[in-house]
């Protein structure tokens, strides 16, 4: 997802550019044009990448556990990220599309399931 989104393309197109991307600095004092996966990913100095994994699954995200308040410490540190560049709003409506996303997908799922086992019922 970051390789196809505007953060990944931002990376691509500048990454050999010392001016928008110093590798010579520490990442806590990197300004760089754009975040890279270590930068929202290993927030802090933290080496646990799943600290700030989008993994929706463990977000909370999937239908069984949508906004369960396990998942709430995860999501809002998650958020928080984003909002080192962008405003408050930007993360949580992320998230909420990300959540509309993964319900979808999930219906979609159901309906091609549905679909195949009516044609195993139909010998096909």
């Amino acid at each position: 997802a970051y390789g196809i989104g505007l953060h990944g393309t931002v990376y691509q197109v500048n990454k050999w550019d010392p001016k928008q991307f110093d590798w010579d600095k520490k990442l806590a004092d990197a300004d760089y044009v754009g975040p890279t996966c270590q930068y929202c990913h290993m927030r802090g100095g933290h080496h646990n990448v799943q600290r700030f994994s989008t993994v929706y699954a463990s977000m909370g995200m999937s239908m069984a556990d949508r906004g369960a308040p396990i998942w709430k410490e995860k999501r809002d540190r998650w958020a928080s990220v984003c909002d080192d560049c962008h405003s408050p709003r930007f993360a949580k409506e992320n998230l909420q599309a990300m959540d509309e996303s993964v319900k979808d997908a999930g219906l979609k799922y159901r309906e091609t399931f549905q679909v195949a086992a009516d044609l195993v019922k139909d010998g096909v």
